[in-house]
């Protein structure tokens, strides 16, 4: 098998069983208790947040961590957190392009007129510019008091172009609105360095850097201000009730150490080279296909190739039986027959959306898999191009 899916979910590292098995073991206490067993259970929560922060770069007592179920979680958490109508803090802003997560989130909240969105464009290549968000935050009266939060994506999860966050959080900070960044794809693939930028509230979640599924959570700067969505207990600072899932937390600690090491020892130009001969060996055989975002700064480990003529499901199936996991768009559409938002949203053609294919490999995947993959995925387009 030929894994390039790991947008979807990285592999498990081998660390992450053994840490939640201890902490099945010795840590099953509720640590919000007191007694002895709690507090087993608090010193495990607290030595693998501390594991967690430093992945994130969130060390140094400038933010939180917010522990829940995932990405989605803290991305619905950092929107309807941030929400409150009785001081009139209500617009959202953010592009098309986004996770369903946020974008979902976003519209629904203000079809039920709890909010106000002010949708972002984007270039081509689905990236916001500075002058964009300026012009948005320029056209809203007092956005220190009505904008809740701009939510921006790190690293798009179908196309891995990147976001100017550090040049879209100085112009939040000039207007004193709250930047949220959705860095579920970036975390353990890139450094974050939470504290040495202009990010208020960071999404991630452990199953994409290798931990356990069902964990995740969300970085909050000191000092802003989020209400709990998920209500009914005093966890998590007041920010997310419910009691902590102490051995997830640990398999996610674990998981974090790990991708620390690998982040500090990859060479990302390196690893977007092989990226780049993956697409250029797929193009030279099949000219009529596109990669999504090329002219942009991508993440080194994502290649969304777009072909007219081929419907995206039935290559996956071909695909899959000759042993390459691949996706069709976001990994939460799979078995959908609709083309991408995303991709429609930067003016992809339809046609062209509809037969796209994310393939997004890790740093471990080696150069001959690609290569492999590359012959594989050119003997199935062809075979459907010219069926």
């Amino acid at each position: 098998m030929i894994y390039l899916d790991h947008n979807a979910t990285a592999p498990t590292d081998p660390s992450v069983a053994e840490a939640m098995r201890e902490a099945l073991a010795s840590a099953w206490g509720n640590p919000s208790r007191p007694h002895r067993a709690g507090q087993a259970a608090r010193r495990t929560l607290e030595r693998a947040r501390a594991d967690i922060a430093d992945l994130l770069g969130a060390t140094a007592g400038a933010g939180d961590l917010v522990f829940g179920s995932g990405g989605t979680e803290a991305d619905n958490l950092a929107l309807r957190g941030r929400l409150d109508p009785a001081e009139g803090r209500r617009v959202i802003i953010t592009p098309r392009t986004e996770h369903a997560a946020v974008r979902e989130t976003a519209a629904g909240l203000h079809a039920a007129g709890l909010a106000e969105v002010r949708w972002l464009d984007t270039d081509a290549d689905g990236r916001v510019t500075p002058a964009s968000l300026e012009a948005v935050l320029g056209d809203i009266p007092s956005p220190d008091r009505t904008v809740a939060v701009v939510s921006i994506s790190w690293a798009n999860n179908e196309t891995g172009v990147i976001q100017p966050v550090d040049e879209l959080g100085a112009c939040c900070r000039r207007h004193r609105v709250a930047l949220h960044v959705d860095a579920v794809q970036w975390v353990g693939r890139a450094p974050v360095r939470f504290d040495e930028r202009p990010i208020d509230l960071l999404s991630f979640s452990a199953h994409k850097f290798g931990g356990p599924k069902g964990i995740g959570g969300l970085a909050v700067r000191r000092g802003v201000r989020l209400h709990a969505d998920l209500t009914g207990g005093p966890q998590e600072a007041g920010r997310r009730g419910g009691t902590e899932n102490v051995p997830g937390i640990a398999g996610a600690a674990a998981a974090a150490t790990a991708a620390g090491r690998r982040v500090r020892a990859l060479d990302p130009g390196v690893l977007a080279a092989r990226r780049d001969d993956f697409e250029a060996r797929i193009l030279a055989a099949v000219p009529e296909g596109r990669v999504h975002g090329a002219s942009a700064p991508r993440l080194w480990n994502t290649s969304s190739i777009g072909v007219k003529g081929i419907e995206a499901e039935t290559a996956l199936l071909m695909l899959s039986e000759r042993g390459v996991c691949a996706a069709a768009g976001a990994a939460c559409s799979s078995g959908a027959i609709d083309p991408s938002p995303v991709l429609l949203a930067m003016g992809v053609p339809e046609p062209v959306a509809a037969g796209t294919i994310r393939f997004s490999f890790g740093s471990q995947t080696p150069a001959a898999e690609l290569e492999a993959a590359a012959t594989l995925v050119i003997a199935v387009f062809r075979a459907l191009l010219d069926d």
